[in-house]
């Protein structure tokens, strides 16, 4: 099993989903999870399940990422915070939506980068950042317009940060999950005319849970993935590489 023993880790967008599923993996890693969200409810109730330390804060501003994360002592990121958007073509799509789903999904999480990296490199005892990305950056989905630019934007922060942080040991990669079907994505991939012929497409023919991308997340972090920085590393069942 994954060995986070003593690496204290920060996981943005923790209070549901993909995220609240990796800080409760990396807890059972034996890391130290610090879980950022919006909601402090769901942060609250997580804490009280898990012992994650809740930190509500505001991916949407700069003060209040700053605020929240510029002096914790950690080892390791995730950026999971995230917002789904819209579905619509790039004739139809809103740009008010478009500038949000930036905001977030890529500003949000460079923002992040920006205010722990400092405190990792002054420590000196390097450390890993994972960005949970999308397939929808690695090849083009049909009404994913803003979600798939906020994701490629995202995997190119990855590898400029793998660029820049890799002399001091901090190494910075990506996951890019297929669809995880639940109440927010199921609107729009729960829809027969749409599952049925992406499944189709999938070699493996079937949506991700979220342990099957919290997993490689927990990898990801550890000292079992020491010589691995800048990658996008798809978790899609097979579907973007066939």
């Amino acid at each position: 099993m994954t060995d986070l023993t003593g690496k204290t880790i920060l996981v943005t967008g923790a209070s549901s989903g993909i995220g609240k599923a990796t800080a409760e993996h990396l807890v059972s890693c034996g890391a130290k999870v610090i879980g950022g969200g919006r909601s402090v409810a769901a942060l609250e109730e997580l804490a009280s399940s898990t012992g994650v330390t809740p930190l509500p804060f505001d991916l949407e501003s700069e003060d209040s990422i700053r605020d929240a994360v510029s002096d914790l002592d950690l080892w390791g990121v995730v950026n999971c915070g995230g917002f789904g958007g819209e579905i619509a073509t790039p004739m139809e799509t809103d740009i008010a939506v478009f500038d949000k789903v930036i905001r977030v999904n890529a500003r949000g999480s460079l923002l992040v980068i920006k205010h722990t990296a400092p405190g990792m490199i002054a420590r000196g005892k390097g450390g890993s950042i994972v960005n949970v990305s999308s397939q929808a950056s690695l090849i083009a989905l049909r009404g994913h317009v803003s979600y798939g630019a906020s994701k490629a934007a995202l995997d190119g922060i990855t590898r400029v940060s793998a660029l820049e942080l890799g002399q001091y040991a901090i190494r910075v990669n990506g996951v890019n999950p297929t669809v995880v079907l639940n109440d927010m994505s199921a609107f729009y991939w729960g829809r027969p005319e749409i599952a049925a012929p992406f499944l189709s497409r999938m070699p493996l023919g079937r949506w991700a849970t979220t342990a099957d991308v919290s997993g490689p997340i927990g990898f990801l972090l550890s000292d079992e993935s020491a010589m691995i920085t800048g990658v996008s590393l798809p978790i899609d069942g097979g579907f973007t590489s066939v």
